[in-house]
């Protein structure tokens, strides 16, 4: 399989090796944990294989062993990389692997070597790797990961807001609060630091200086999210392949995640061309809007979730 070098939270690794090429034995999660989840799909969570919700989980459970109680895996490499899930087979040919992101954010070790913690999504994608390196962030699983946290620690959630989309903001952080998240609201610019979860809300021309939105900025090869801005009045889509299939002018919005490297937590972008591109991405901050997305865009009153065509 071909390595793809690439770094998350400044590590070396390959997208497949992500996905379990890390194998080796797990430590256990302690005494047990509870309400951990599975869920399985493919085409960028397009289409959906199954899922599993557990109340109990033992104390040694490993993201593989949730994997496997629930549904027929198999692996390869001595049992450490998943190959297929209920017959459903990569393809390193089609550069198409299974890849799986606990609480919204790509992990960075193998499925055996990943502890379950307490109210854990996860979720297992087979998708194509071809036009980025890495997905490190999605938007899938909220409320996670700011109910639950990463790796077990739960963070402080900041939510950074430009002056003019006030409205928004307010949105953003009702949404957030009824998941019961403790939210903290500053103006953009603020900062957030590596020690908690930053929601960053504003216009595109907003953002500009934002970390996140320079990745963006970059296409789904810097950022893992197939849109991208044109100047501030345009939002370019793109397919599976990274290529641009679809153009929308005027009012746009969108949510979507990145990571930069060295931060181990995500960076959320509730943004748009303009004010109302941004109300209308705010709008579908729900867990039944956004399930199963990595990214959604918003075109008028559709909400399109990218890659198109998946």
């Amino acid at each position: 399989m071909k390595q793809l070098r690439t770094r998350i939270r400044g590590v070396p690794i390959a997208a497949a090796v992500v996905a379990a090429l890390v194998g080796g034995c797990g430590f256990g999660a302690g005494p047990g944990t509870k309400n951990a989840s599975v869920e399985v799909t493919s085409n960028f969570g397009s289409t959906v294989i199954g899922s599993a919700t557990e109340s109990r989980v033992p104390g040694a459970e490993t993201v593989m062993s949730l994997l496997e109680r629930h549904f027929k895996v198999s692996t390869r490499y001595g049992g450490g990389f998943v190959q297929a899930i209920d017959g459903h087979a990569g393809d390193s040919s089609s550069h198409v692997a299974w890849l799986y992101y606990v609480n919204g954010i790509l992990a960075p070790k193998g499925a055996a070597a990943t502890n379950v913690h307490k109210g854990d999504h996860v979720w297992w994608d087979l998708h194509s790797w071809a036009a980025t390196e890495s997905v490190p962030a999605v938007v899938g699983s909220y409320p996670e990961p700011f109910t639950n946290g990463v790796g077990g620690k739960e963070f402080p959630t900041v939510l950074d807001c430009a002056g003019d989309v006030q409205s928004a903001c307010d949105t953003v952080a009702r949404s957030l609060r009824k998941a019961g998240v403790k939210v903290g609201t500053q103006l953009l610019g603020g900062g957030s630091g590596s020690d908690s979860l930053a929601v960053v809300v504003g216009t595109w021309k907003d953002l500009k200086g934002v970390i996140a939105a320079e990745l963006i900025d970059g296409g789904p090869t810097k950022s893992g999210v197939y849109a991208q801005f044109v100047g501030d009045s345009a939002l370019e889509l793109d397919n599976p392949a990274g290529e641009v299939v679809r153009t929308l002018h005027g009012s746009a919005g969108m949510v979507a995640a990145t990571e930069q490297v060295n931060l181990s937590q995500p960076t959320w972008l509730i943004t748009g061309t303009d004010v109302a591109g941004v109300d209308a991405a705010a709008k579908v901050m729900t867990p039944g809007a956004l399930r199963n997305h990595f990214a959604v865009v918003l075109a008028g009153d559709r909400e399109l979730p990218v890659p198109l065509g998946s």
